[in-house]
């Protein structure tokens, strides 16, 4: 009986066309506008919850969960390739410092984050974040304070990390943490330690903070929006198929619809009918000022001081894809970055520019928080990274929002 179930051509059959039928659910726009809807609401619970934490979205499939007017900081860049199983890594390329300072003034952050099914909670939740806690602690430590109370303690997700894995990531946080305290960056003193928390929408209860006189920890709560669908699909009697981590690679579902698009049209996405949404989609991708362009707009501006080696730029005049030679030449290019929206910049030249050696992306703030932030952070990280490039014979472009502000200061 088994046996005929497995080979019977018929039962492959069907059950090709039902694993075709599956994927095409789990592209469709509808479903996946409609399942963000859905878990979005359970993010603002979880803020409601927690009134006086800035919420932020772990770029980049966090941005459609987080509503922009909500933020009154930089989002986090945590990626759940750090957490992998024998992968785990601190990385100094992102090493989230931006993220203290708003930790030690609201004392504490929320964090927000999604995965596709089969999972509770992305690896950046259950192991990145709190490798990163962990190792800032250790840091701190060493740099600053004897307290032999201080908490260096390796936290996990119960049932979600295994004893032998969370064993095997202990034995490596000293040695990212005496990297982190020995490099170039300047570390904020904070008063308490960090400490990673989890919610899902499984959980009965949240978490319960005591008041901010008695804390003993700074809470980094990291709150996996999508309720966890064994098969990734479930029905809904509102007349779509909930997907599990629907805000994951919309390059592959969203019809060229951003996170930024969304929030500024949630309304009209939301009301628009299975037939018609693909339509309102197009037409409000064309009219975005964050479309791509396969061209400079403007080319870079070169600073004759250095010999051009270095050159400056608006960021909406950079071509989509980050092209590796400067315009009409053969001279290889490298990218600083400094934006205070990187899902915006991502949005605008491709997914994958987060991932290249040669694009170095610094999220920076308007204003005075702004300023501290390129002292602390900024110059900190893009620095050596000029310096490297430019030593091996590749001139790199300095580009911000408006081509001059951080520009210019870099140069």
């Amino acid at each position: 009986m088994i046996f005929s179930l497995f080979h019977n051509p018929q039962h492959r059959e069907e059950r090709a066309e039902a694993l075709v039928l599956l994927r095409k659910e789990s592209l469709d726009i509808y479903n996946r506008l409609h399942s963000i809807a859905e878990d979005i609401k359970f993010v603002e619970d979880v803020c409601q919850s927690y009134p006086d934490l800035p919420v932020l979205p772990n770029l980049r499939c966090g941005a459609w969960y987080v509503d922009p007017k909500l933020m009154r900081h930089a989002g986090a860049y945590f990626k759940s390739t750090d957490g992998h199983t024998n992968n785990w890594s601190f990385n100094l390329r992102r090493p989230n410092l931006h993220l203290l300072s708003t930790v030690i003034h609201c004392h504490g952050i929320i964090l927000v984050d999604s995965t596709r099914a089969g999972k509770r909670m992305p690896d950046a939740l259950s192991k990145t974040i709190p490798i990163w806690c962990s190792v800032i602690n250790k840091a701190i430590r060493k740099l600053y304070t004897k307290d032999a109370d201080w908490d260096t303690h390796f936290y996990c997700p119960p049932g979600v990390v295994s004893a032998q894995e969370q064993s095997q990531i202990e034995t490596r946080l000293d040695d990212w943490a005496t990297s982190l305290a020995e490099s170039s960056y300047s570390l904020p003193i904070l008063p308490l330690p960090l400490r990673p928390m989890w919610i899902t929408p499984s959980a009965s209860t949240f978490p319960r903070l005591p008041p901010t006189s008695e804390a003993q920890f700074f809470p980094i709560i990291c709150v996996s929006a999508s309720k966890q669908i064994q098969e990734g699909i479930e029905r809904r009697s509102q007349g779509f198929a909930y997907v599990q981590g629907s805000g994951d690679d919309h390059e592959l579902w969203g019809l060229g619809l951003t996170p930024q698009i969304f929030w500024q049209h949630q309304d009209q996405l939301l009301s628009a009918t299975r037939g018609t949404l693909p339509e309102v989609v197009k037409t409000l991708v064309a009219s975005s000022p964050h479309r791509q362009h396969e061209d400079w707009l403007k080319p870079p501006t070169p600073i004759s001081k250095v010999g051009g080696r270095l050159l400056i730029c608006a960021i909406a005049d950079v071509p989509s894809g980050l092209p590796p030679h400067l315009p009409n030449s053969d001279d290889r290019i490298a990218y600083v970055i400094v934006t205070n929206e990187p899902t915006a910049f991502d949005d605008a030249v491709g997914k994958d520019e987060f991932e290249r050696k040669d694009v170095l992306v610094l999220s920076m703030q308007e204003g005075k928080r702004g300023q501290a932030q390129f002292l602390q952070t900024v110059l900190p990280r893009a620095v050596p990274f000029i310096g490297t490039y430019i030593m091996g014979g590749t001139k790199v472009c300095i580009c911000c929002h408006n081509g001059k502000d951080a520009s210019d200061t870099c140069c």
